[in-house]
Parts: structure tokens; C-alpha cells; sequence
């Protein structure tokens, strides 16, 4: 009886307890060896450690100064980070990858990269004076359980951009926007202008634009009328910048913890927060399907390479 389920038996696959330490074993086992025989370090990037299966998503925080990113992630925390500041001058001049970890402290950027248990490794590459500006700040808290943030320096405008911060900004930003799960794109109702360094890093980044999230901070202190004027201003600056063939989801609001300056949008402002939020929740369930793509695609490039170096060797 039913017989025909039974046919064409082959070997069973190999059982594993999630998804994360399949694609884990399946790299380590097939890929990673393939890799070390034909160097593909030294054409795309080192080997995948355990660490960079294993991560929790992370979120990536992007945009000019004082546009509220540091306060944004307070906000999602509803507490302090070890070595947060905030105030209504610049006041984050560093990477700040902030995590689970007990106790809470600030672990510098040369001792970060050398800790295994992080996937900050390949970041020495970017040299001292990158690792000088980088830091991981560990606490706990029931939102870290889940997510990794990023919080960045702000990007300069005006004369500052000719400042040499001593590292590539944008390499720097591509990495992280390689491995992170979302990129969160922030911008001031009042300060819609996109300097030529906000610019360098838009195009750094829009090959990942399945990964970005626009977010319009401050929107309470205009007026409805000029919020509709500030969206399309803001279509208008980034549509020169990302050629986008769509319209990007734009989530408009307050995103601190005082009170709203207008009270006439408070049911919109919140419904744009809830969404904004669930995106934010689906991330950890998404996350092992996000690893596996990238897999996929570091497969492809490695057999490119493999290819490459049989036809040369003809």
C-alpha cells in the first residue's frame, strides 16, 4: 500500500537541531576547506568563525550629526549604555556595537577585534586609528537578548568633511553593512540636506537597500502642513542620491521618551512607531534565512575564484 512513497530511497539527510548549525556545519565541512586550498582570503575575505553564524541580528544606525540615532537606540533600551553620551552638540565619535553581556562595560576596539566570540576580527584591517574609535558596550537588558545595535559617529557636513578621520568611513560602513540585518537610515524634520560625505555613504550602502529602513526623526515639531513639505523634500534629496525605482517605506515620528511638541498626529506617529517596531521584532526569525543567502553568494564567488585559478594553471 502506497508503495510509491517509498521508492528512490537514498541516503537520509543529516539531522540538525536549527537552521544556524546546519548552514555552521555545512560551510565548515564543504566550503571552508575549499577556501583554505585556494586562498580565498585573499580575494573576498577570511573564514567564517563560528562567531559569524552564531551573532544575533544587529542593526545598523546611519545619519548626519545630532539627528538623534544614540538617543534612538536609548529609546528601543529604555535605559543608558556604558559609554553613552548625548547632547544637542556631536557627542559620538566612535563605533558602539551594543550587546548582551554581564557585567556592563566598554570593551576598547583592540581588545574587542581580538575576542573570539565576536565577529569584529576582520575589522583590524582598518587599522589603529579605526580601532581607536571602535568600541563594544555590554549590559543587560530583555532587548539585547535578541538584537545586536551599531551605533556610528555622525556623518560630517559642511567644512568638517574635509577632516581626515584617519580610516575610510565608507569601507568601514560597507563591512558592517554586509553582515548587518537592517540599516536604519535617520534623518532631522529640520535638516534634510545631504552632505557629500551622507552621499558617498547612501551609495556605499543602497546595494543592500532590502536591508534599509528610512526614518524621519523629530517630525513633531513641524506642522502638518510642513510635514507633507518635509517628506517630499526628503523624497526629492534622496531620489538624486539612490535611483530608487520605488518609494522606500519612510516611518515618520518622535523617537525619544518626551513628550510630543504637537499633539494632532499623536495616533499617526504611533502607529508608524508599531510598525517600525515589528520590523525591528521579525528580525531574530529572519536572521538564519539572512545567513544562508549570504552563504549562498559567498559560495558563488568562491567557485568564481576556484574557476579562475583552474583555467589559469591551463
Amino acid at each position: 500500500m502506497k508503495k510509491w512513497l517509498q521508492r528512490n530511497k537514498g541516503p537520509k539527510e543529516p539531522q540538525y537541531a536549527s537552521v544556524i548549525q546546519g548552514v555552521k556545519e555545512l560551510y565548515n565541512k564543504r566550503l571552508r576547506p575549499l577556501e583554505d586550498l585556494y586562498n580565498f582570503k585573499d580575494f573576498h575575505s577570511p573564514p567564517l568563525d563560528n562567531a559569524d553564524f552564531e551573532a544575533k541580528p544587529m542593526v545598523l544606525m546611519l545619519g548626519q550629526k545630532s539627528v538623534g540615532k544614540t538617543t534612538f537606540i536609548r529609546y528601543l533600551l529604555e535605559q543608558d549604555y556604558p559609554g553613552m553620551r548625548i547632547g544637542p552638540e556631536p557627542t559620538t565619535d566612535r563605533f558602539i556595537a551594543i550587546m548582551k553581556g554581564d557585567p556592563e562595560d566598554v570593551t576598547p576596539g583592540n581588545a574587542a577585534v581580538a575576542d573570539k566570540n565576536h565577529q569584529y576580527q576582520p575589522l583590524t584591517k582598518f587599522g589603529n586609528a579605526f580601532l581607536n574609535r571602535f568600541q563594544i558596550a555590554t549590559m543587560k537588558n530583555i532587548v539585547l537578548d535578541k538584537i545586536t545595535f551599531l551605533d556610528t559617529p555622525g556623518v560630517l557636513s559642511g567644512e568638517k568633511q574635509r577632516r581626515d578621520r584617519g580610516y575610510d568611513f565608507c569601507q568601514v560602513v560597507d563591512w558592517l553593512g554586509e553582515r548587518v540585518d537592517r540599516i536604519i537610515l535617520l534623518f532631522d524634520a529640520h535638516k534634510l540636506d545631504i552632505s557629500d560625505e551622507f552621499a558617498d555613504v547612501i551609495n556605499t550602502i543602497k546595494k543592500y537597500d532590502d536591508k534599509i529602513r528610512i526614518v524621519l526623526n523629530k517630525a513633531d515639531e513641524v506642522t502638518d502642513q510642513e510635514l507633507v513639505r518635509v517628506y517630499g523634500a526628503l523624497m526629492w534629496a534622496l531620489g538624486k542620491v539612490m535611483n530608487f525605482t520605488e518609494v522606500p517605506r519612510v516611518y515618520m515620528g518622535s523617537f525619544w521618551d518626551q513628550p510630543l511638541q504637537r499633539e494632532t498626529n499623536r495616533t499617526f506617529f504611533e502607529a508608524e512607531e508599531m510598525d517600525l517596531f515589528k520590523d525591528l521584532q521579525r528580525l531574530p526569525s529572519r536572521s538564519a534565512l539572512r545567513k544562508l543567502n549570504d552563504l549562498v553568494k559567498r559560495a558563488r564567488l568562491a567557485k568564481v575564484k576556484f574557476i579562475g585559478v583552474h583555467y589559469n594553471r591551463k
